[in-house]
């Protein structure tokens, strides 16, 4: 199958908002999201916690029965579908990179060792672990469903605590250990926090890795769909979002911050990223 023939899965059919973060339970989930059921491809992140369930979710082509307790881990460019009963219990969260380094930092994701190993989809859940993961996601969903002031950060707070208890399911010894290209990504994620606000060319990061921009694009591209240009573009982005968000400074003291030539400029780029304009976006998260 070409990947031109597979359905894009868009995020607005949830209607969550552009710092795009959604949650529900299990129970008749592809009648309300009938395209869950269909190979497609994600540009977010998607986590299935199974209470108990029958059929199987496919990633990739690879089947997972949910005929257990567990934890599915679907990340974005995955090829992505599913088969569950009508009567399935458990939570579906889906959420954008985005959202989650809003608050955190922009790096976070890449280090939980799930996200990092290609075929780690899931991880079985004993029947402890089953009830805290039953008892966080409702706790997580009756915030989510409340639609409070600051309810944004305490999800995210939340999906770190979920994340994290992830990472802990898998053994340490059966961590791949990262090779040379994925080291040189995580060395250009690493520089790229330090230096994004002075340094938004691809050129000056390859120059610090001894490697050229071409080869810093392939590993790029390999392991995050995105080019050095783009992950550069996406970094300031989310500093410019984080502080729009968190900080009661003005457009222009914003743009001055992160250093951009004129505040026209940063509007620009902005909007460019994200689709609106950094006044609609600071309105939208109010």
């Amino acid at each position: 199958m070409k990947s031109s023939e597979i359905a894009v899965l868009s995020a607005d059919m949830f209607k969550a908002g552009n710092d795009f973060f959604w949650m529900g339970t299990l129970a008749c989930i592809l009648e309300k999201y009938p395209q869950l059921e269909w190979a497609h491809r994600q540009s977010f992140y998607t986590l299935l916690c199974i209470e108990n369930a029958q059929g199987a979710a496919v990633i990739d082509g690879i089947a997972i029965r949910l005929d257990r307790p567990k934890v599915i881990c679907v990340k974005p460019g995955s090829i992505f579908s599913m088969d569950i009963n009508r009567a399935a219990t458990g939570t579906i969260i889906f959420f954008k990179e985005d959202f989650f380094s809003l608050r955190y930092n922009n790096n976070a994701l890449f280090q939980f060792s799930f996200i990092n190993r290609e075929n780690s989809h899931y991880v079985r859940l004993d029947e402890t672990k089953a009830y805290e993961w039953k008892q966080l996601c409702s706790f997580m969903q009756q915030e989510f469903n409340r639609h409070h002031k600051g309810a944004g950060s305490i999800l995210r707070s939340f999906l770190n605590i979920l994340l994290c208890k992830l990472d802990r399911q898998f053994e340490p010894s059966a961590i791949a250990k990262k090779n040379n290209t994925e080291e040189k990504l995580r060395r250009f994620q690493l520089l790229l926090d330090e230096h994004f606000i002075k340094h938004k060319t691809p050129s000056f990061y390859a120059e610090q890795l001894n490697i050229t921009t071409n080869y810093m694009n392939k590993i790029c591209r390999k392991y995050k769909s995105l080019s050095s240009g783009e992950l550069i573009r996406k970094r300031i982005t989310i500093e410019a979002q984080r502080l729009l968000h968190y900080s009661g400074g003005s457009v222009a003291e914003i743009a001055k911050e992160l250093e951009f030539e004129s505040v026209s400029y940063f509007v620009t780029f902005f909007k460019k990223n994200t689709g609106m304009t950094p006044e609609r976006f600071r309105k939208n998260q109010q």
